[in-house]
């Protein structure tokens, strides 16, 4: 069958791989955009001999592109019945399209498959986890651009010896990434340069969070809705800052284990998948770290508005600054999730008008006033009843009282 491609994914991103005008037809009519997977770095991981010129010349006549897997695109190739393989986390399928059939089908494929091959499908599979990650790389430098914050000026103007440290280590890694790019390669030579990078971001990484944790626990002691605004205010741009610095240094996290797969390509191929699925878990705690600290700071946030809409009335002017903040904030951090695959949670919570709080408390009076008028009328006609119990009783000590004046004008009357 014609127009045979190969399928390979990793649950991050989807590889199409076949003859560059098939692969080129598949994807437009699956609307997947692609970049160059660059299959012909997978070379060196085939020994020697009589293997390399096998894999040479498959390579040769093979194109290959890579998709970035999201929720739709998933959804769009999971007809295709990826199955899984020998390699962890790895699916695959063979899809053609057969005559002038128009839907591309799932086919079968015999032994002479360019993925039967394990080392070529762990290859695969370590080219794609790179270009996810530069992916990831790519959509950070976007998100440094969008919060128009330069992280090289914020990282600067700290004076802490650890951001010193990563500020220095941030431009070796370019450095070796420019060389890798050239090259096409990391030797032992590049990868030394950036050996101790690890350690270094790491302890920018952690302290970073430190900063975000200790600006969440500020808003924690401020009952008074005065001293919540100004902390709020304070806080947002700090926020900002520090998950810019966090930013930077996931990015340079990635571009490490980018380096270090190019490195155990070249160097030991036969532990690439091995490595490449250590590097995945690894950065999937690094991300539920970072997950952690990031949502204790929406909650406070939240909690923050939360405080203020509840005030909004006794505090019209400075209620709706500190859920104006607040919302800054927690849009910031959903921003920041979203660059990193971070699913996030409570969105941002919404500034409660004066007016509308005015108009629910009238409400809330005309209810409580309708009550009050039955109440009002019940306790005025038991007045009335008792004022009617003290008239009478007034009326009668009055009479007894005129009776007796009468009587003693009478008397005196006659002694006259």
């Amino acid at each position: 069958m014609a127009n045979e491609i190969q399928l390979i994914s990793d649950g991050d991103g989807l590889a199409a791989i076949g003859n560059a005008t098939d692969v080129e037809r598949f994807l437009v009519s699956e609307g997947l955009p692609s970049k160059d997977l660059g299959v012909q770095r997978l070379k060196s991981i085939f020994g020697t001999g009589a293997t390399v010129a096998q894999a040479g010349s498959d390579i040769a006549a093979n194109s290959g592109r890579w998709v970035k897997l999201t929720m739709e695109s998933a959804e769009r190739v999971k007809k295709f019945g990826l199955m899984e393989s020998k390699t962890p986390g790895i699916s695959h399928a063979m899809v053609g399209k057969p005559g002038s059939i128009k839907n591309w089908l799932q086919i079968e494929k015999g032994a002479g498959s360019f993925l039967t091959n394990p080392a070529r499908l762990a290859g695969v599979a370590g080219v794609m986890a790179q270009l996810s990650m530069q992916q990831t790389m790519d959509e950070i430098t976007d998100y440094l651009a969008a919060i128009d914050e330069k992280v090289n000026d914020v990282l600067r103007a700290q004076k802490d010896a650890v951001l010193s440290r990563m500020i220095g280590m941030d431009l070796v890694i370019e450095e070796t990434m420019t060389i890798r790019e050239q090259v096409g390669r990391v030797s032992e030579v590049t990868w030394s340069k950036v050996q101790t990078a690890p350690t270094t971001i790491a302890d920018t990484q952690v302290y970073a969070l430190r900063q975000l944790d200790a600006l969440a626990e500020k808003l924690v002691s401020k009952p008074k809705i005065g001293d919540l605004a100004t902390a709020v205010k304070e806080v947002e741009p700090k926020v900002r800052e520090w998950l810019a610095v966090l930013a930077r240094c996931f990015q340079l996290q990635d571009a490490i284990a980018v380096l270090e797969l190019d490195r155990v390509l070249d160097a030991h191929p036969d532990q690439l998948d091995q490595h490449r699925l250590g590097l995945r878990v690894a950065r999937q705690n690094r991300l539920d770290l970072i997950s952690r600290s990031t949502e204790r700071l929406v909650a406070r946030m939240n909690s923050a508005a939360d405080a203020a809409n509840a005030k909004v009335l006794l505090y019209p002017a400075k209620s709706p600054a500190v859920v104006q903040s607040s919302n800054h904030v927690v849009t910031g951090v959903h921003a920041f999730h979203a660059r990193l695959g971070i699913e996030s949670g409570r969105q941002s919570s919404e500034a409660r008008r004066w007016v509308d709080a005015a108009a629910e408390v009238r409400d809330k009076a005309l209810e409580t006033g309708a009550k009050g008028v039955s109440v009002a009328r019940s306790l005025g006609n038991e007045t009335l009843n008792q004022a009617g119990s003290v008239k009478g009783k007034l009326s009668s000590e009055i009479a007894e009282r005129a009776r007796r004046l009468r009587k003693d004008g009478k008397e005196r009357d006659g002694e006259g």
